[in-house]
């Protein structure tokens, strides 16, 4: 490195942004994650050992996926190489291990290779890393906001330790803004800036666990506020919310959260809570997801969690995706919103789904024929085939009802549908029981 370059990656690092700036050196100033690096853990254990495997670090932007690649770096003898997957290509992957190479075979010193948001490799990419990670030529670290078990080839995973990284608690986002709004050297600390309470509160709430937002928003609030009559610049609550804007959407349409969130959506009316069925939709909204895959979502649950219990929740459903689809936001949050209550509040039973499901298997693993007088007879030729031939016609029955066989014989007396005791199958069942009494006893009367 020449004395160009040296000014250059120094100038580089004082004009680096907050968040980049007041990152931990070590494992005892990083916060939050105890549940992999508290004291006894693995993860810690190997960094302090020097002894580090493979590893993927995974988890939403800002949780210190970076900073423990950081931390590693700094508390490691190995050669410490960084690389994003956005920017670097195979010809940069093979360059780094040249390098591994060579340092191991020259000076038994291991490379540990940093790539930021590996899930932006393809296959190809991947796999090439695949026999260096195996022979340990180089030890990888990767990080992913995907889940990797989508995301990263399993031949990788299966070469790797995953761990996974939580969202920050708002105590410690208020532990990390503290610390950067204090700290002259490589925080804010030398524009004499006051964080007020209620700002450091709401910008930790706001960041919804993302440390990055927050740092952010604090070096804005610091770089853009005027100075006070005092001198100081002050952070208040109104500065804060400007600099913030509103709460992160921590969302993904097509990655992990999508898929939580309409799970959670889904299992909360199923579990007749309105209120959990109503937040969830009100994070799916927030974050911009299309009205139409909810409104289906919703007339699947209906139909399946719901069922005969109350058949009006079906009709609610549909009714309400046709209106979103007429309609469009905004105003399709309300249309949501009320079939969402309506199909968690409703009645629920599985009766139907068994039924259907029951029945596919009798169809896949039975031999039936259709009992001859259910069979079509408006054909030429039929009757003389016995087609049709011994149909009873309900209507002519009392209670417009016949005791005939519908099932083929080979099922023998399987019961399909079986109306549970909830809601409107309470009905339903009290009517099939009464119609099949009834019409034993006319029987009997009949005889007699």
């Amino acid at each position: 490195m020449d004395l160009f370059e040296y000014a250059a990656s120094r100038r580089k690092e004082s004009d680096a942004p907050l968040a980049s700036r007041i990152r931990p050196r070590s494992l005892d100033e990083v916060v939050g994650q105890k549940h992999i690096i508290g004291e006894g853990c693995m993860l810690r254990r190997a960094i302090c050992a020097d002894k580090l495997s493979s590893v993927i670090f995974y988890g939403p932007p800002g949780t210190g996926k970076t900073t423990l690649a950081q931390v590693i770096a700094h508390t490691t003898s190995a050669e410490f190489t960084q690389i994003n997957a956005t920017a670097a290509g195979k010809k940069d992957m093979e360059e780094v291990v040249a390098r591994a190479k060579e340092s191991l075979g020259m000076y038994g010193r291991r490379t540990i290779l940093f790539i930021d948001e590996i899930h932006r490799f393809n296959k190809g990419q991947q796999d090439y890393l695949l026999p260096f990670v195996e022979d340990g030529t180089v030890i990888l670290i990767g990080a992913t906001t995907e889940n990797p078990y989508f995301e990263v080839n399993g031949a990788l995973l299966s070469r790797s330790v995953i761990f996974e990284l939580r969202p920050l608690s708002a105590e410690d986002i208020e532990v990390l803004l503290t610390r950067a709004a204090t700290d002259p050297e490589r925080g804010m600390g030398a524009f004499d800036a006051v964080l007020e309470e209620d700002a450091l509160h709401f910008l930790a709430d706001a960041a919804n666990g993302d440390a990055r937002s927050a740092l952010n928003a604090l070096e804005l609030g610091v770089l853009t506020t005027p100075r006070g009559e005092d001198g100081r610049i002050r952070i208040n609550l109104e500065v804060a919310q400007e600099c913030i804007q509103k709460r992160v959407a921590r969302y993904d349409r097509d990655g992990d959260q999508h898929y939580d969130t309409i799970s959670a959506f889904i299992k909360s009316m199923r579990g007749s809570d309105p209120d959990a069925a109503v937040f969830y939709l009100a994070r799916m909204l927030r974050a911009g997801e299309d009205i139409r895959f909810i409104a289906r979502r919703i007339m699947i649950c209906a139909a399946e969690d719901v069922g005969c219990a109350d058949p009006q929740a079906l009709v609610v459903a549909v009714s309400a995706a046709q209106a979103c689809e007429r309609i469009g936001m905004p105003e399709s949050q309300l249309i949501l919103s009320e079939a969402a209550i309506y199909v968690a509040c409703a009645p629920k039973s599985n009766s139907c789904t068994n039924a259907i499901f029951d029945a596919y298997e009798a169809v896949d693993s039975k031999k039936f024929t259709i009992p001859p007088y259910l069979q079509d007879a408006h054909y030429k030729g039929s009757s003389k085939l016995g087609r049709g031939i011994g149909y009873e016609y309900a209507h002519d029955f009392p209670k417009h009802f016949s005791r005939q066989r519908y099932l083929p014989e080979e099922l023998g007396d399987v019961k399909f549908y079986q109306p549970s005791a909830n809601g409107y199958e309470r009905q339903v069942r009290r009517y099939l029981d009464w119609l099949h009494e009834e019409a034993a006893s006319d029987e009997k009367e009949n005889e007699m």
